[in-house]
């Protein structure tokens, strides 16, 4: 059993590896087709992102990705694509921004106010899609696609003066009322930023991700529905039910993500909010193979490749050749993880057969031996 877990975790660690070598040496074909030194960029981006204030911003950017894929990789365990977390992120992080502008509370009432309400708006918003799945049989996808719009339009609407938003001194740009100072996230005081105190909230979050789905009952069903939904109800699980509350759960968990933004950083919402983060998660989530500490590294990883972008700018790269090696990442781990699945599953045919050969060779000789 022991040598069976061994080469499980090692085909697991085997098909983000293969996709990040991949990856890499796709992006340096790239780069040496338009007449640039490949491993000069590389090592640009490798000596900018080990800087102290590097790591600051990619722990800051971190956080805020890492949320995203555990958001996304919920409903990957439930087999439901919720690719609509930008929209509900961004739609939770404003009311959550309108409310907390709104009160002057103690930091102890009002901050967990401001994210309790973030995580309502975010369930509400992705329950709309369960529910059309489970009643009317409206694909996941296409629900929560068409509610990113909404949620957009939403946003823009209340987002006026006289509504939700107002100017701003300059009268240049228009927000939400901006949060108390009594209500701001702790920061952990680094140099030369200090790097946002919501990283334990996220750590948090996963280590429940973790418990959840590993070492409860509604874990076990719901990694059951993903599997086969079928199989899962003669065994007495509500499968309907148990899609509608993956995606309240799915959410909750992307109301989270404009929280250390909000709560760290910018205090209130406005139109340069952070945009697309919520797309970012699966790709996050599909590195991590929806396992919270891969989905960790995945998010490292993005906030390490859009730390080097802007080096790469300065040194006279272009600054898309990072969406090139981010892009090709992607694709590189849907077929690595397929090629390392396939090559697992002929393994263990392979240790079945022989298993059950040698059975039938040793029942051969106690019958001679009879």
């Amino acid at each position: 059993m022991k040598k069976f877990d061994k080469e499980r975790v090692l085909l697991g660690l085997a098909a983000p590896l293969l996709a990040i070598v991949a990856a890499f040496l796709v992006t340096a074909l790239v780069l040496a087709a338009t007449g640039k030194e490949p491993f000069n960029a590389f090592g640009i981006m490798f000596d900018y992102g080990i800087k102290s204030d590097s790591q600051v911003y990619i722990l800051n950017k971190a956080t805020t990705y890492y949320l995203a894929g555990l958001a996304v990789a919920i409903g990957f365990r439930m087999n439901l694509f919720n690719i609509g977390v930008d929209g509900q992120y961004r739609l939770a992080a404003f009311f959550a921004a309108a409310v907390g502008g709104a009160l002057t509370l103690p930091g102890f009432l009002q901050i967990p106010l401001i994210i309790v309400t973030a995580m309502i708006v975010g369930a509400m918003w992705a329950g709309i899609a369960g529910v059309l799945k489970v009643t009317r049989g409206v694909s996941e996808v296409v629900s929560t696609i068409m509610l990113n719009m909404i949620a957009t339009a939403i946003i823009g609407y209340l987002l006026q003066p006289g509504r939700l938003g107002h100017l701003d001194e300059a009268g240049t740009k228009v927000s939400t009322t901006p949060i108390p100072e009594s209500a701001h996230f702790f920061d952990f005081p680094t140099q030369p930023d200090p790097i946002w105190g919501f990283i334990v909230v996220a750590i948090a979050a996963g280590v429940a991700y973790w418990f959840t789905l590993s070492r409860t009952r509604f874990g076990f069903d719901l990694r059951t529905v993903g599997q086969s939904g079928s199989a899962a109800e003669a065994s007495g699980v509500d499968v309907k039910k148990m899609v509608v509350t993956s995606m309240l759960i799915s959410g909750a968990m992307a109301g989270l993500i404009g929280m250390p933004t909000l709560l760290n950083d910018s205090f209130e919402y406005s139109g340069d909010f952070p945009l697309g983060i919520g797309f970012t998660g699966i790709a996050i989530a599909l590195l991590g193979r929806n396992h919270p500490i891969g989905i960790a590294l995945g998010a490292l990883l993005w906030g390490f490749l859009e730390r080097g972008a802007g080096k790469l700018e300065f040194e006279g790269y272009d600054r898309e050749i990072v969406g090139v090696i981010q892009g090709v990442i992607v694709l590189c781990v849907v077929i690595a993880y397929e090629v390392v699945r396939r090559y697992g599953l002929k393994r263990q045919q392979r240790q079945v057969g022989e298993k059950l050969a040698a059975q039938a060779r040793n029942s051969d000789n106690q019958e001679v031996s009879a």
